[in-house]
């Protein structure tokens, strides 16, 4: 029934209202959350009832409805999943956009046939993730917000899915799904749909206060024609926490030059500066920026100001909006006929007459008409009762009456007739998107189904240690050299190292990383010498964000890479692990906590995907973790380390000072005073802002030793030398020397370990 178009407008609907707004002016398909596990957890999310309402609506009229399950899942949620989705599935939902990979491989083993898009929660970066995701099943991918044309266009050409990116509406300063700030200031997870926005407040650098994190709103219509011909086929609108009207004029805007493009191409594409000033109007957050298409990041990004609080509307547009769009009543245009006869019930034929929906066409039949008395019924008169279609979705644009000989029908009849007709041609395009009720829920999340992804039918792991006394590896990882050549140099290492293991129960370091950010390529193979020399084995942390940079850095440095004798790798990205396998690296995959793992799913997910251990996420308290740490694959447990609050392609530091390609941490203070490090990883040309308190568990003993994780790591950041020594000192000796740890550190946090977040 859908108008198939070679580029697709997808508006935003946070509301029923905002969904028809939509429609009304010319979207061809709208994503809407239900009252569950949608991004947008605030927004206006209609019942089941009017979702399900929904999705008759926008086929009605010859558009597609996709709705957000795009959170990531708790256990007991994710056995939920399938009675929630099911009424959905079966009134013909066009697709779901999914963050969970949990979600996702049960989506897809339950619904058969139903489209899953990557959520822009994944951070689809490149090629490789895309490839990862294909490979799984996605019919589409949501593209990082961060991509540049070219990124973009790479996709495109080397892997056949759908692409789907953001041309209009607010920009979140962290990479999606790369967001810990509002979880760890207050408990409110962006992953949860429940983002209180902290990059809209004021931070300070070097005396000056400014919006520093607080973005200008996208708009492209000046790259409509770029954006097309790199190979977007969905071109998405942000702003399902905005109202009806925002939809309404955006939509229009938008669809005006799309259309313009494709009648007129590129030649004849031009942008009134009128249109922006309208879009503006809409909304305005100090400007707007074309985002990251043409630039890796930049000042002119950012508003450097908070959005003015009050402005003079235009009354006007708005009122213009409302009339033809917000409170407009679509209806489809319709080519009626009515057949009256005596002796022959009365008929009624129906078809759809819009040329951009496949053809439609009805025939119903009603009372018999009777030999008029007095009086027959006339054409004019049947020709105006059949044509109140009122508030239905339909209009007639020619209706025809053939009435043979002088018959009498009553207008409760001819209003049963044209009821029926309606009816049966509504029925009639619907029919195509209902489906058969899908195979039931299993019982226990953990039996998902991964042959098709290389696994197999899980169980809960044994440990070791079951039945017998706990005694995890200690496993460390290290941002700056310094750092592990302090560790390195330290007396008392060869007391806690691998070749210690089985002769004591003291902890035993057994594994060190180092981040790929802060060690030079031409130096990995000596620094794995020197911690095999100590009995321990060595990996590398490839970045937090596989994009263009690290792709040029690693292929340019991949000898290195296969020749310094690693131990293993610790992904932090999906790209990566494709990439490796590209690559022909063999060696064992560590996924860190930024492979979301919250549920059995999505750790058999990871499993299939070739993860050895996983890292448990952080965001989970000690109950939830327990669903998930005594599976398989085996896991680790963040003990200590400043958490990445916010991981970006912009840099703090260009935006305040300029960029001099000089890697440093600088601190960057919040309204209550808190110093938030910032460090800038130029090799990969990110940013990532740390919690300004440490996490520390060092007293969590008994819910950790229930656990029972594989191994607790430290994460060491932007401790100098003397702090790291002293921190893993005192977490070694921790059982002989208690209330070492809070005095040293004074301020620290145990994150979501007791709280958890919404």
């Amino acid at each position: 029934m859908t108008r198939e178009k070679a580029v697709e407008l997808l508006a935003p609907a946070g509301s029923f209202e905002s969904m028809k707004a939509a429609v009304a002016a010319g979207a061809d398909a709208v994503y809407m959350g239900g009252s569950r596990f949608g991004a947008r957890a605030y927004a206006d999310n209609p019942d089941k009832d009017k979702l399900l309402e929904a999705i008759d609506y926008v086929h009605l009229h010859g558009c597609r409805l996709y709705m957000t399950v795009n959170t990531l899942f708790k256990e007991k949620e994710l056995q939920e999943l399938h009675d929630y989705l099911l009424p959905y599935y079966e009134q013909g939902v066009d697709g779901v956009i999914v963050q969970d990979l949990g979600a996702f491989m049960k989506i897809r083993e339950w619904f058969p046939g139903l489209p899953i898009h990557a959520s822009t929660q994944m951070t689809v970066t490149g090629v490789y993730g895309a490839k990862v995701l294909k490979n799984l099943g996605a019919q589409r991918v949501v593209t990082a917000r961060e991509l540049s044309l070219e990124e973009i266009q790479e996709i495109h050409r080397q892997v056949p899915i759908e692409i789907e990116s953001f041309v209009h509406g607010a920009l979140c300063y962290c990479y999606s799904g790369q967001c810990l700030m509002s979880s760890l200031i207050g408990g409110r997870s962006g992953n949860r749909g429940r983002c209180a926005q902290p990059c809209r407040l004021p931070y300070e650098i070097k005396k000056n206060t400014s919006y520093l994190l607080n973005l200008k709103d996208l708009c492209t219509l000046d790259l409509i024609p770029d954006i097309i011909e790199a190979g977007v086929y969905s071109m998405k609108i942000e702003g399902r926490m905005k109202s009806p009207r925002y939809t309404a004029g955006v939509v229009s805007i938008y669809r005006k030059y799309v259309d313009m493009y494709k009648s007129l191409g590129r030649e004849g594409f031009r942008v009134d500066p009128e249109d922006k000033k309208l879009l503006l109007d809409l909304f305005d957050r100090g400007g707007f920026s074309k985002g990251y298409y043409e630039d890796h990041n930049g000042r002119h990004m950012v508003a450097l100001k908070e959005k003015p609080a009050f402005r003079e509307g235009n009354q006007n547009l708005f009122d213009r909006l409302d009339r033809d769009y917000v409170n407009a009543v679509v209806q489809e245009m319709v080519i009626g006929s009515v057949f009256l006869e005596e002796g022959r019930p009365s008929g009624l034929s129906l078809s759809l007459e819009n040329p951009g929906l496949e053809p439609v066409a009805v025939t119903v039949t009603g009372q018999m008409p009777q030999r008029a008395q007095n009086q027959p019924v006339t054409e004019e008169k049947v020709a105006k009762q059949i044509g109140k279609t009122g508030g239905t979705p339909f209009l007639f644009s020619r209706l025809d009456v053939r009435i043979t000989g002088r018959v009498f029908l009553p207008v409760q009849a001819l209003n049963e007739l044209r009821r029926a007709g309606l009816e049966a041609l509504e029925k009639e395009i619907l029919k195509p998107y209902r489906r058969d009720r899908a195979a039931k829920a299993l019982p226990d999340s953990r039996k998902i189904r991964l042959s098709e992804a290389g696994g197999q039918r899980p169980e809960v792991r044994q440990t070791e240690s079951d039945g017998q006394q706990w005694s995890p590896a200690f496993r460390l990882s290290f941002e700056e050299p310094s750092q592990l050549a302090a560790v390195l140099s330290w007396p008392e290492l060869g007391e806690y190292a691998a070749q210690t293991k089985g002769k004591a129960l003291a902890p035993v370091i057994d594994e060190i990383a180092m981040d790929s950010t802060g060690f030079p390529a031409g130096q990995w193979q000596e620094w794995v010498r020197q911690v095999h020399d100590k009995g321990i084995s060595c990996l590398l942390i490839l970045p937090h964000i596989f994009r263009t940079e690290a792709m040029e850095y690693l292929g340019t440095n991949l000898k290195q890479l296969k020749s310094a004798g690693f131990d293993g790798i610790i992904v932090r990205a999906m790209e990566e692990t494709e990439w490796l396998k590209e690559t022909g690296i063999t060696c064992p995959m560590i996924f860190d906590d930024t492979m979301y793992t919250w549920n059995g799913g999505a750790a058999f997910a990871m499993k299939a995907m070739g993860a050895e251990r996983i890292t448990l996420p952080l965001e989970l308290t000690n109950k939830e973790l327990m669903e998930i740490s005594r599976t398989d694959p085996p896991s680790d447990l963040v003990v200590y380390g400043r958490l990445p609050m916010m991981v970006s392609a912009q840099c703090i530091k260009k935006t305040t000072s300029g960029c001099d390609k000089r890697r440093e941490a600088i601190n960057m203070k919040d309204r209550t005073g808190k110093l938030l490090p910032v460090k800038n990883h130029c090799r990969f040309c990110y940013n990532t802002i740390y919690n300004p308190s440490p996490l520390l568990l060092f007293d969590c003993k008994s819910e950790i030793s229930a656990l029972k994780p594989d191994g607790l790591r430290m994460k060491f950041t932007i401790e100098t030398e003397e702090e790291t020594i002293r921190i893993l000192k005192a977490f070694l000796e921790e059982g002989k020397k208690k209330e070492v740890l809070p005095v040293l550190l004074k301020d620290f946090t145990r994150g979501h370990f007791r709280r958890g977040v919404e």
